[in-house]
């Protein structure tokens, strides 16, 4: 009989439960709308967080944020949560990334032969496109023009270090 009884959990713990996916939810809606399509939220949540930010009244704003807390019930939170700690940066894996993201960077801009190591790497990155990135954020340093090229090539770094480490990590 004991094992197919659920455990007890007080009014107060479940209220602080809901508290805190309603809270969960109130930093959803300071999220812009292409950044809330990417988690991949509900559609009935989405559409809530989206309505939100059309509310002007005060008490039109409190209900909607406790109707957003309601729908947070039925999504599971960790996916949210770990999302909006990369938004912040808090994630240090990440952090950890964006630096390797950086140093790669240096490496091309500073050494041609990095270039060639780095294709070895990632043999689906565009060479073409890299080597002019690579020329031009050169000439804007020299020149100490606005970084444009240096933002654009970190970019495309992060972007091919970031496809070939979601293949990483599901084998």
């Amino acid at each position: 009989m004991a094992n197919n009884e659920q455990e007890w959990v007080s009014k107060t713990q479940i209220k602080k439960q809901m508290n805190d996916l309603q809270d969960l939810g109130v930093q959803l809606t300071k999220l812009s709308a292409d950044t809330l399509k990417k988690i991949g939220l509900p559609e009935d949540l989405l559409d809530a967080l989206l309505e939100h930010k059309k509310i002007t009244s005060n008490g039109a704003l409190k209900r909607q944020v406790q109707y957003i807390g309601r729908l947070m019930r039925d999504v599971d939170p960790e996916p949210i949560e770990r999302y909006l700690a990369k938004l912040r940066g808090d994630n240090a894996a990440h952090n950890a990334f964006l630096q390797r993201v950086e140093q790669m960077r240096e490496r091309l801009i500073a050494d041609d032969q990095a270039l060639t190591v780095f294709m070895e790497s990632y043999p689906a990155a565009d060479a073409g496109k890299l080597r002019t990135l690579i020329r031009n954020a050169r000439k804007e340093q020299e020149a100490a023009k606005p970084p444009k090229n240096f933002r654009a090539l970190f970019q495309e770094v992060k972007a091919l270090m970031e496809g070939s480490s979601e293949t990483d990590e599901t084998i």
